[in-house]
Order: C-alpha cells, then structure tokens, then sequence
C-alpha cells in the first residue's frame, strides 16, 4: 500500500499500475466533504462512473448512489461439490443443459418467480414499480462480465461459480437516485461539482432513507438471483455426472454501501467492486475466464476499512480489447490450458483474459488484505 496526499484526505492505494482516470476520480472522491479517514483503493481498481471501480469509501451521514453503482448487490457465488473428478465430455454437457435453463443477457424467464415483496411503496418506490418485472429476471444471468464457472479447487473438489446482480432492478434504482440526488444538490449552497458524478443523499432525509431501503432490497434480491441459479446449475450437475452433492456454498456482494463502524466511528461504507474483508470474513475473488480464481479469509486490516478487490480487474476498457487483442490468440490460450469456452468472434474479446490484470499480481498487491484459502482454476465457463 502507498499512501497518495491529497489536499484533503489521503489516497491509500494497494493498485500498482493505476490509471489515470482512476486516480482522477480518486481525487474527487477526498474532496467530499463529508469523507471520513482516507480513500481506498484495490489492486483492481480502474475507472468507472464517478468513483473507481475497486474503491472503497466511508462518509459521515451522506450515502452516494453513484458510489454503490448500477449493478447493486453485483457479487459472486461459489459452491464447493463432493466431485473430485469431471471429464471434459461431462463439462460440456454440464455447461449445455445450464445454457438451456438459465436465461443470459438480455433474456428473461418465462414464468415467474415468487420473489420477497419490497417495503412499502413511500420507503420503495421503484422496487414496488419493478416488482412485476424483477420476478421474471429472479435466476437470470445478465450480460456484460457476469459468467457461470466449473473449477477444479487446489482441495481437491470441483467448484462452480456464479458472478451476478440485481439485473433491472439494480440499474433502475441507481439512475433514480442518482438523478434525484443531482437535482438536490444543486438547490443547496455547499455543492459537489456535477460533472463529478458523485452527487449525495444525507442518510436521514427522506431520499436518504428511500435509497437505503431500495438499495437492502437490490441486495436481497441479488442474493436470491445467484441463488436460484446455483440451484439450477445443480440441476445440470446432478443430470450430467454421478455422485454429485454440494458441501459449501459462499455468497458475497461486491457492489453496496453498509453501516460500519472505523476508526471508533459508525460511517457508510461504499464498496464498489470491492469486498467485505473483515477479519476471518470468507470471500470470493475471480480471475478472468483463462487466469484462477481464489476464496480468501480476510485479516480486517483497517486501512482498507477491511475491505479487498472483487476480482482482477480491467486493463483495458471493453471497445480496445475488441479493438487490440487478437482474437487467434485468445483462442489459443483457452485452448491450450483446456478451458470450454464460447470465444468465437471479436465480439467476445471484450471479456477475454488478455482484457484483465494479472491476477496473481492482483493478488500479490493485496497479501496484508487476505489470506488465500483454495485456488479454483477454470475448466469450463459461460460468457453472459
């Protein structure tokens, strides 16, 4: 970690190789007036809308919509199996049956799901407007990054694993707030810059409140998607291998805002692209689809606000992958480490391996952050 002095508050940075834009974005986040400490920043951190993705930030009284993200309650889950063994022939059975029964993209299920109602319509709003809705999308995978994953664990057990979020729901409640909260700001005399993106909601007033109660709902909800397809992956396990049973399940946000205490003071603690690492907390960090992955055990230290990356992070931005990387030798690396994959076209370049950090680096630069538990090393993966 280094620490980068602001005219305000410090910037504690465990990225090795951070962007420009990232720090950019950094520095206006030590500006806020109501930031409590210091900023911190994850191995993975790069640019994102308003605050990086791979920041943490602690405020006093003050919740940013912005600085949770459009994809609430994005995170991953992770299931360890009794498998010890899976042929390749069974992976790809496996990995069709999911792609039948679990809806990517843009695509929904056709019947619905029942799914827990939302708090009452004055606390939740947009929830209650996208209720309906949100029970078709329960079980769903979505697109951009999200993927489904088969691993062979250095325990010995074949895992699966599930990155998703609130889908819908998640984005409309963001952009609400977000826009609610940029209409407030401006009416008031001490304001944050628009152009920053990180406009603010005192937690007690009646914004505040609505965001926070959609925001738990968004979060719930995320949790309940990844645990519906958790199940139905089971399903494909169950149809296509013998013996399979599922010992352990982990399920972790990575994009949400929660009441912390630090530093001896109670504060709101925006992760965004950043897990929980609170000391012996167990936690889920993705390689990309051709590098491993890694359950941790987080050691609390402080000055991270306990906290650690959510993954490996973008070294390059979605259009210059596609536009730079060679899609003949993406290709050729899954194939060489015998990973199944659905890389076809420059299309998929976006969310091949060479479009991420080094993982191992990554996990290097956050070594006072987490312990690593079991490395899960890919064999088979679904793309959203």
């Amino acid at each position: 970690m280094k620490n980068i002095e602001t005219p305000n508050l410090y910037i504690k940075s465990w990225c090795g190789d951070l962007e420009a834009g990232a720090l950019e974005q950094a520095m206006h986040i030590a500006q806020l007036p109501f930031a409590f400490r210091h900023v911190a920043l994850m191995p993975d951190a790069h640019q994102g809308f308003g605050m990086p993705i791979g920041g943490v930030l602690a405020t006093r009284d003050t919740i940013i919509p912005n600085a949770v993200g459009v994809d609430i309650g994005c995170g991953m889950l992770a299931c360890k199996t009794k498998l010890q063994e899976i042929s390749r022939d069974e992976i790809k059975k496996v990995l069709g049956i999911v792609r039948r029964i679990v809806p990517v993209g843009f695509n929904h299920r056709k019947t619905p799901l029942d799914i827990n109602e939302p708090p009452a319509q004055r606390h939740a709003p947009i929830a209650n407007e996208e209720y309906e809705s949100a029970r078709y999308q329960v079980g769903t995978l979505g697109g951009g990054n999200h993927f489904i994953e088969i691993q062979r664990g250095s325990d010995g057990c074949i895992w699966y694993m599930i990155h998703s979020g609130s889908r819908n729901i998640g984005k409309k409640v963001c952009d609400y707030y977000n826009k609610l909260a940029k209409s407030l700001n401006s009416r008031r005399s001490q304001m944050v810059p628009r152009e920053w993106d990180l406009a603010y909601l005192p937690v007690e007033s009646d914004e505040g409140v609505q965001y926070v109660q959609e925001m738990q709902y968004c979060q719930e909800f995320a949790y309940k998607n990844r645990e519906v397809m958790a199940g139905l992956i089971a399903d494909a396990f169950a149809e296509a291998t013998s013996g399979f049973d599922v010992q352990k399940t982990i399920n972790v946000h990575h994009n949400y805002a929660h009441l912390e205490e630090h530093f001896g003071e109670r504060v709101w603690v925006h992760r965004k692209g950043a897990i929980s690492a609170h000391k012996g907390a167990v936690g889920i960090i993705p390689g990309s689809q051709g590098s491993k992955s890694f359950i941790t055990r987080g050691l609390g230290n402080p000055e991270s606000f306990s906290s650690c990356s959510h993954g490996a992070g973008r070294r390059m931005g979605r259009k210059e992958a596609q536009r730079t990387l060679s899609l003949s030798d993406e290709i050729k690396h899954m194939d060489d480490l015998g990973i199944v994959h659905g890389i076809r076209g420059a299309g998929d370049l976006d969310e091949a391996a060479g479009a991420y950090k080094d993982i191992d680096a990554v996990m290097a630069e956050q070594a006072d952050l987490v312990e690593i538990e079991v490395e899960l090393t890919p064999l088979g993966v679904i793309k959203a």
